[in-house]
């Protein structure tokens, strides 16, 4: 329970907060995932970011740099923000929640069946941290996640890409949800949530020229889903399957379309 709240004006105030109470803190950006199940905290003091100027978005040299800060309503409505990243904004049903909840939130809390994740992921975004270190964002999902969050760089945010979320019903428990990029070369990019233990890349199937029948059929066998409300074990396979095999015809599609 959240017991002293700070707020910040500068950065090195905040690192200075979190380097003073270490493990009993926490940042805080909309504060919607440390207020709710299942990624309520247990920190008995709250940083907020509020103050730090992380919440623009801006176009550099073809690169979209956007704030740990920016909302993901924010970035919803903004005219730079790739298509599919939008759509994937979207699958956050509550607008409210997308009034409250951070980019910077979204990366930090990583939750297994995340609906931004696999589009971040298939556009090789880069996650900037304190003392504006980069790191790849598979790289980030990968490590202890200790840094604060500074913001996040799509470096082509114009590649062909589509994404797609399977749930019950639009605010319901999420089955999975899928992204797939062809880069500059065309080579397909492929991620997933809710089937793998975190969101991550399927890089064994990206290095395969598949299609069709066999891209739904190596994607089904290197998922590895649970049985739960969603579904049993079979339907998430063979549903991966078919919604990664369809986004890739729907960015080929886009490139004829171009």
């Amino acid at each position: 329970m959240i017991e002293q709240f700070f707020r910040p004006e500068q950065l090195g105030q905040a690192l200075a907060l979190k380097a003073q109470f270490g493990n009993d803190a926490v940042y805080m950006g909309g504060g919607s995932k440390l207020n709710a199940a299942p990624t309520r905290t247990d920190k008995k003091v709250a940083i907020s970011l509020a103050r730090l100027g992380l919440g623009q978005i801006e176009q550099q040299h073809g690169q979209l740099h956007i704030g740990a800060s920016v909302t993901l309503q924010t970035l919803k409505e903004d005219p730079r923000t790739p298509a599919a990243l939008g759509e994937a904004l979207g699958f956050v049903y509550s607008r409210h929640l997308r009034n409250q909840a951070t980019v910077g939130g979204e990366l930090a809390c990583q939750q297994q069946d995340s609906p931004l994740l696999p589009v971040l992921l298939v556009l090789e975004a880069v996650v900037v941290l304190e003392n504006n270190q980069l790191q790849p964002i598979d790289a980030y999902l990968a490590g202890q996640r200790k840094e604060l969050v500074l913001g996040v760089v799509l470096p082509e945010p114009d590649l062909r890409c589509a994404t797609r979320r399977i749930s019950r019903n639009a605010d319901g428990l999420a089955v999975m949800t899928a992204a797939v990029a062809l880069d500059a070369l065309g080579e397909m990019r492929v991620a997933l949530a809710g089937v793998t233990p975190q969101p991550m890349r399927l890089r064994d199937v990206e290095r395969r020229d598949l299609h069709d029948a066999a891209l739904e059929a190596a994607v089904s066998e290197l998922v590895t889903p649970r049985a739960d409300l969603g579904g049993s074990v079979a339907y998430k396979r063979y549903i991966s399957g078919v919604v990664v095999a369809d986004l890739l015809v729907e960015c080929q599609q886009q490139e004829v379309q171009a």
